[in-house]
This record gives structure tokens, C-alpha cells and sequence, in this order.
């Protein structure tokens, strides 16, 4: 694929970490014994909410993923969000011996202590769950209510608590660990969504690298295969909420069921996802929860979602055509091209987004609209002795500034991908928008896109009923 056309489908990755990076708030450390802890405030809502992270963390690194930005930058809109790396982990001290969760506990109320928190709420999620249901039974005056995303109560199989691994697949998984530190290890279990994306893959290794070393991390998944709270269920007397989605593979919905049947007047939620990153793959509906939860209202995020058609188009042997021409007859050709894509955008109703080389990145707010709009763009350049290749589909999108992001338009760029020379391509979801239109299509069979979950049915537009 031509050198422009990368450059305009990279736009939507850039779109999607926002244009400018979001403010990293000041890293800051407080002394646990004698351990310096790492950890970070943000917002400044009216109740404090501790967030404890499950596994590893690095709370540096955190900012660097945008989906994960976006997570805790809604958490903050309804809290004062403090965030910290436990002890062996991350920007904390390393010590010799990975910590009891009483040793953690005991990091949680120095943080709370050093912010001046009296009392606060505790979110952990994974490995962060079962810490913070003790400290909630230890502390109920400085625990105002507790959560718990995809967690567990033991970490090891037993008669009554059947759903959780065996001491042996355990052990396994550990070594496992061992073996392949330094790559994206457990991403397939944790986010299933997300295990494709290059991008994520990349700062999830980083992540595990910069938050424990490889032997910190034996260490610690062996302290956290002993963890067992299940006699202290009973004892947890604050508001709790438990959330699991249903497909999250790396830890039983099952063990959040049982919690929830043994906390006194605790609220279960499961959700049907697949992911266990509460972050990825149905974030808003887990904050959702939460929101709900602790004001008594669900907001919902910001309202800086639209649904758009996107458009993206490319000149068909860019680069052959040019050396053919030379570079000045193909700049102009490519001033022609340019002109006649713009004049059926503003005929059409279509809104540039952005332009890289040959190739032209556009969103619509009507389906109908975007595939007459690419029509007459393919037939308008057939003058110029160039052919384009369109790709449309509609979908959700964020507005980032003047641009747009968001998986509609990750898929959108997939679908041009994919298109064949003066063929405007388009998603089922288009197709089933525009019926009645007049408009008719040509089957291209079902498509995988990378990055994608599942498959997609495309369907190739036919010019004469446009």
C-alpha cells in the first residue's frame, strides 16, 4: 500500500490518543515503614477513591495507554482518584520479600494518611480485590464503601471453591510467566479484545517491565496464589459492589458470584463481557457501575461521541503512476484530485478530517449521503487517468478537538483495505442503514480485520443504481 496511504491510516491511531497527550499527574512518595510507596492524586471530587491495581502496575506507565487514560480520567470526574504502585512494584521500593496483604494494607492507609483522607473507597480489581475486602473488614471507620472488578476470594482450586486452578496449573502458569517476561504475557487472557493490536501488545510488555523483574514477579504470583479471604466475607459490613464480566477468561466470573452471596447486602454485578482489564473492551458500563454506585447517579461519559460515517479514499498505484508521469505532472494531477474530492465533499455534506498524499480521511452524518459523495468521486477522477479505492462505515465515533477517533474509524480504514481498484467499499452497517435508498450491492463475502473482533461481511456498491 502506497507511503500516503499509511500516513492517513496511521491519523486515526494518532486521533486516538488525543491531540495533545493528557497531563500526567506529579508522581509523589510517602514512607510505609521503611518503604517509599509511589503514588499519584487526581481530580479533586467530593470522596476519595483508592485505586488498587491488580497483578503489577506502574502508575508512570499508566498514562502512556490511552484507553486506560480515558478510564481513570472518568473516574476522577466524580472522585478524588489516588493511585498507587504496591510495594515490589513499579516506582515503590523493591523489597526482598514480596508483601503480606496486611503489609499492604498498611501502604493504603500510609497513602490515605500523607493526603490527608480520612475515609475513602476502595477499587481493586484482579489481585487488587481480595486486599481491599480486608482492609474494608479491618477498617470499616476509613472504608466508605468497597469494589471489587473481576476478582476472586482463593486463588487456588478446593472442594467448595471449584472454579479457580489447580495448585499444579498454578505452578505452570508461573514458570510460564518466568519464561516469557519482557513480551506481552497474559495480554490473550486479560484483554482478548485488544491481544491483536500491535500498539497495546507493545505497552503492555512495557508495562510488566517497568512495574517488576522477572524473579519480583515469581515472587509475587506465589504471595498471590496463597491469597484465600474467604473466611472474612462475612465480616465486610460497607456498602460493596462486586462487577465481573461473564467471558473474562483469566479469572472465573464465579469467584465474584460467591463473594457476592457471602458479603452481607453486597451488589453483584455481571456484565457480558469478554475482557478482564477493566479498561478495554466495555469500560463505560463497568464506570457506569461505579458512578452509579458511589453518587447515586450514572452521568455517563462526556458527551463527546457522534455517529458518523467515515470515508477513506486512496489512488489506486500512487507511485507507479507518478514515476510514469514525473513529479511535476503528477503534482498536478494530484491538484485536480484534490479539488474534485473537496467539491463533492461540500455537495455532498461530507466533512474533511484530514488529508495525507493521495489520500482522504472524510465523515458524513448520513450513510446514503457518504456512498453517492464516494461515487462521484471515483467517476470524477476517471479523467485524470487515475482509479481510486473507497472504504465507508458507520459507527460511534469520538471527537477529539476538530478530529475524530475510535474503533469506527480503526474499521473504516481497514474496510478501504480492502477495496479494489474505482470499488467503494462498505460494512454491513452501512448496507443496512441506506435500505429503501435505492441503492444496491454486490456481496464481497465475510473479512476478517486485523485488530478487529470477528468477522465482517463487505459489500462492494454497484455505480448504477448510485
Amino acid at each position: 500500500m502506497e507511503q500516503s496511504w499509511k500516513a492517513l491510516h496511521d491519523f486515526y491511531q494518532e486521533a486516538d490518543k488525543g491531540a495533545n497527550p493528557p497531563m500526567q499527574p506529579e508522581t509523589r512518595y510517602v514512607t510505609s515503614g521503611d518503604v517509599n510507596i509511589a503514588y499519584q492524586v487526581v481530580g479533586d471530587g467530593p470522596r476519595d477513591l483508592v485505586l488498587v491495581p491488580g497483578w503489577v502496575s506502574n502508575i508512570e506507565v499508566f498514562w502512556e495507554e490511552p484507553h486506560l487514560v480515558r478510564f481513570l480520567q472518568r473516574l476522577a470526574t466524580f472522585s478524588r482518584l489516588i493511585l498507587f504502585d504496591k510495594r515490589g512494584t513499579g516506582l515503590s521500593d523493591r523489597v526482598p520479600d514480596m508483601p503480606t496483604l496486611e503489609t499492604r494494607m498498611d501502604d493504603v492507609r500510609a497513602v490515605m494518611e500523607a493526603i490527608g483522607s480520612e475515609r475513602a473507597a476502595l477499587l481493586g480489581y484482579s489481585e487488587g480485590g481480595p486486599m481491599c475486602g480486608l482492609f474494608a473488614a479491618t477498617f470499616p471507620a476509613k472504608t466508605s464503601a468497597l469494589i471489587m472488578i473481576g476478582s476472586y476470594a482463593a486463588r487456588v482450586r478446593t472442594p467448595n471453591y471449584p472454579w479457580a486452578p489447580t495448585a499444579d496449573e498454578r505452578a505452570r502458569y508461573i514458570e510460564a510467566t518466568r519464561r516469557e517476561w519482557g513480551g506481552p504475557v497474559g495480554l490473550e487472557d486479560r484483554a482478548p479484545t485488544m491481544a491483536s493490536d500491535n500498539q497495546f501488545r507493545t505497552w503492555w510488555a512495557r508495562l510488566l517491565r517497568m512495574s517488576a523483574s522477572p524473579g519480583a514477579n515469581v515472587a509475587l504470583l506465589k504471595m498471590n496464589t496463597d491469597i484465600d479471604i474467604r473466611h472474612v466475607l462475612p465480616s465486610i459490613r460497607v456498602p460493596t459492589l462486586l462487577i465481573h464480566n461473564v467471558g473474562d477468561r483469566a479469572h472465573d466470573f464465579r469467584g465474584s458470584r460467591y463473594m457476592a452471596e457471602r458479603i452481607p447486602g453486597a451488589k453483584y454485578v455481571e456484565l457480558a463481557g469478554i475482557d478482564h482489564l477493566p479498561w478495554v473492551g466495555n469500560p463505560d458500563a463497568i464506570l457506569d457501575e461505579i458512578e452509579e454506585f458511589l453518587t447515586g447517579v450514572r452521568t455517563g461519559p462526556d458527551p463527546d461521541r457522534v455517529l458518523a460515517t467515515v470515508m477513506f479514499t486512496d489512488i489506486v498505484g500512487a507511485t507507479e503512476r507518478a514515476v510514469e508521469l514525473g513529479d511535476r505532472a503528477w503534482r498536478d494531477v494530484l491538484e485536480h484530485h484534490h479539488a474534485l474530492v473537496r467539491d463533492a465533499l461540500a455537495r455532498f455534506r461530507g466533512r474533511e478530517v484530514d488529508t495525507a498524499g493521495d489520500s482522504f480521511f472524510a465523515t458524513f452524518d448520513g450513510p446514503a449521503r457518504a456512498i453517492r459523495c464516494a461515487s462521484a468521486i471515483s467517476k470524477s477522477v476517471h479523467p485524470l487517468g487515475i482509479d481510486i479505492r473507497v472504504g465507508l462505515h458507520t459507527g460511534e465515533c469520538e471527537v477529539i478537538d476538530a478530529k475524530v477517533g475510535g474503533i469506527a474509524v480503526h474499521i473504516g480504514a481497514r474496510v478501504a483495505g480492502l477495496a479494489e481498484a474505482s470499488e467503494v467499499l462498505v460494512s454491513s452497517t452501512v448496507k443496512d442503514l441506506v435500505a429503501g435508498s435505492g441503492i444496491d450491492f454486490q456481496s464481497r463475502g465475510t473479512h476478517t480485520l486485523k485488530g478487529i473482533p470477528g468477522e465482517w461481511h463487505l459489500f462492494a456498491v454497484r455505480e448504477s443504481t448510485v
